[in-house]
């Protein structure tokens, strides 16, 4: 990365269905059209629509390079000289990626995270509400209660994790991380969560 150019943190976040992947998507390719250099990585937990990519829940895809870990992003950025550094799925990483977001900024990449800032039982989902507090620019979407057609600023589980999910047996385990869609989960307004 180049310390000649200021690099910058972007955040996408909110619930389930607002359409982070969406605007990560768009932002990725207006930089892919003016030239630029890009990388694009998701967490390799989510693979409900294949590996190697980010997708949307209305079936849009883009490539993307998968990772565990905040120490992957950075092997994976070093030496790049990247413009744009796009991370889907932000919320996987944990709190490790702030160190990582922020060096990366500093070596004058645009990195752009998009990722859930609540848990399905209306919690700060980590690192996000941090990243929103350090970056440059945040954009906070919101869904369409499934139930009166609200805006809606959560999502909610309505079927359990199941066994084959990270965590699912384990009891001491908060689960978080159940990867679903539309069969596990819907988008609600503050009135209409449960």
């Amino acid at each position: 990365m180049s310390t000649e150019r200021a690099g910058s943190l972007q955040v996408i976040t909110g619930p389930m269905f607002s359409g982070k992947s969406e605007e990560l998507m768009r932002r990725v390719h207006r930089s892919q059209l003016a030239g630029r250099r890009v990388l694009v990585i998701t967490h390799a937990l989510d693979d409900r629509r294949g590996v190697e990519q980010v997708s949307t829940h209305t079936g849009r895809s883009i490539p993307a390079t998968t990772a565990t870990d905040s120490q992957q992003i950075l092997a994976l950025a070093s030496g790049q000289d990247l413009d744009l550094l796009a991370i889907d799925e932000a919320q996987f990483f944990g709190p490790d990626l702030i160190s990582t977001v922020l060096t990366l900024a500093g070596e004058g990449a645009v990195v752009v995270v998009s990722g859930l800032c609540v848990t399905f039982d209306a919690q700060p989902y980590p690192p996000l509400p941090e990243l929103m507090a350090l970056a440059e620019q945040v954009t906070k979407l919101t869904a369409v209660c499934a139930v009166c057609g609200a805006d809606a600023v959560y999502h909610q589980r309505i079927q359990a994790a199941s066994a084959s999910q990270p965590g699912a047996t384990d009891p001491t385990v908060a689960r978080a991380e159940h990867i679903g869609g539309t069969e596990s989960y819907q988008a609600r307004c503050r009135r209409h969560l449960e």
